[in-house]
């Protein structure tokens, strides 16, 4: 039996200390070398699981399609990859700025996996 219960998640923001870019990928992405420092200071996610089968992220985030959203991305990305057939409703308590270069997006994306 699925339990229903939400949960509350740290996404906290990094600092990196240097960011060199290597070259990209034939994907477009691009090879990394960094040091970081996670920061006690970050977005919470709360996770509500559901029996729809239906991720989605509420309410909507201003100016992010879902489909193109991290959270989204990751939370389907884990979904197709066990099979899981059950869902969640995830909402972001956001307080990193968005493109604000500490990590918010990712260190968010990370956290739904881990959570």
């Amino acid at each position: 039996m699925l339990t229903t219960e939400t949960t509350r998640w740290p996404s906290p923001a990094k600092i990196n200390l240097f960011l060199y870019i290597n070259g990209r990928r034939e994907d477009g992405y691009h090879e990394l070398q960094t040091l970081f420092q996670i920061l006690d200071h970050g977005d919470t996610l709360s996770i509500t699981p559901n029996e729809s089968g239906r991720v989605s992220i509420e309410p909507e985030m201003a100016g992010v399609v879902q489909e193109d959203n991290l959270i989204y991305k990751a939370a389907m990305a884990l979904k197709n990859a066990t099979g899981c057939t059950y869902g969640a409703t995830l909402s972001i308590d956001k307080i990193l700025p968005m493109g604000g270069g500490i990590g918010g997006g990712s260190s968010n994306a990370a956290t739904v996996l881990v959570a």
